[in-house]
């Protein structure tokens, strides 16, 4: 039992600081790549091909001076970030990056290496914490006492109730497909059969579209529209106050990647099952397919541009919505009737 508690807290460590490394350096690698994409240098300064900016950018933020608006609510305004940035990273918890498992010396497995915790509803725990964000940004805009930042918390929480819904439906539809709302259950049925995303490309596609507008990237960043709002929500938000909204981000790209992968993906599964596919650890093949969902965000940050709010409106309850629910009962009736 104690080793077992042990065990947990040394992967919840490891795991939170391979997390946090990640959150740090994915901002890096974006500013590289869309410096590349608009024939700019980006970071370079900062040691060999700018490697160690995203250090500076943290000492730089840690050491900025702390403002707070005379009129704010204080306790609010200092827990908003919070929320933000455990709602993102609360996900992290149940999402399955292989299949190891730790045994004993009669080679039953003691505990998995493979996840943090696995629940018969991950897949509801996951859509559960991370609309806690929501609260954060919508304390955050009111709190301020400041017109741009109240109009940008009430984008995001329309924003993101409103894909949240169409998004829980297509998530619904996967599950009635695996017969399960376990992750670690649905990638062993894609082990199984095929990869979900054949079956479900339609749920796909609106779930990637869903991502953008949850994790409030463009073409879908209406909460922080610069043009309109300033910096939306956290216009009053300084030093490391800011930052955790940044992390907050990131964070949330990087669990919603993983999530798309362990649901349409196939997780940790290699694409064939063939040599030499089978030789390479299901960990490298996880992080492969993570890192091609993390570059599509940067490369649509880089080439579309930002939507109305009321197109973005328009295109969920009109369009996204109706075929989220023709898809979910077109696979009803063929999960019954096959």
């Amino acid at each position: 039992m104690i080793l077992t508690i042990i065990l947990i807290f040394i992967k919840i460590v490891i795991v939170f600081s391979v997390v946090m490394g990640l959150v740090a350096y994915i901002p890096y690698v974006e500013r590289k790549l869309i410096g590349d994409m608009q024939r700019r240098i980006g970071p370079s300064v900062v040691g060999p091909f700018g490697i160690f900016q995203p250090i500076a950018d943290g000492l730089k933020l840690l050491f900025k001076e702390e403002v707070i608006p005379l009129k704010a609510d204080k306790l609010l305004f200092v827990l908003s970030p919070v929320i933000v940035v455990c709602a993102a990273l609360l996900g992290i918890c149940v999402i399955p990056w292989g299949d190891y498992f730790l045994v004993d010396c009669l080679g039953k497995p003691i505990i998995s290496l493979g996840y943090i915790a696995n629940i018969n509803v991950s897949l509801l725990f996951i859509i559960a914490v991370s609309s806690l964000g929501v609260y954060g940004i919508v304390f955050s805009g009111w709190s301020s006492n400041s017109k741009y930042s109240l109009l940008g918390g009430i984008r995001a929480t329309s924003q993101l109730i409103s894909y949240e819904i169409t998004g829980s439906v297509v998530i619904l539809t996967v599950a009635l497909s695996a017969k399960s709302l376990s992750l670690v259950e649905i990638v062993n049925y894609q082990k199984s059969s095929v990869w979900l995303i054949i079956p479900q490309i339609i749920g796909f596609i609106i779930f990637l579209i869903c991502g953008f507008a949850e994790t409030n990237r463009i073409p879908f960043d209406l909460p922080e529209a610069e043009s309109e709002l300033v910096s939306g929500y956290h216009t009053e938000y300084s030093s490391m106050k800011f930052a955790m909204f940044y992390m907050g981000e990131y964070a949330h790209i990087l669990v919603f990647s993983c999530l798309i992968v362990v649901v349409f993906l196939g997780g940790w599964l290699p694409p064939f099952n063939i040599f030499p596919f089978n030789l390479i650890p299901g960990t490298l093949w996880f992080g492969l397919k993570v890192s091609i969902f993390v570059l599509l965000f940067i490369w649509v940050r880089a080439t579309l541009p930002r939507v109305r709010f009321d197109q973005l409106m328009n295109l969920n309850w009109k369009i996204l919505l109706p075929v989220a629910f023709a898809n979910f009962l077109i696979s009803a009736i063929l999960v019954i009737a096959f």
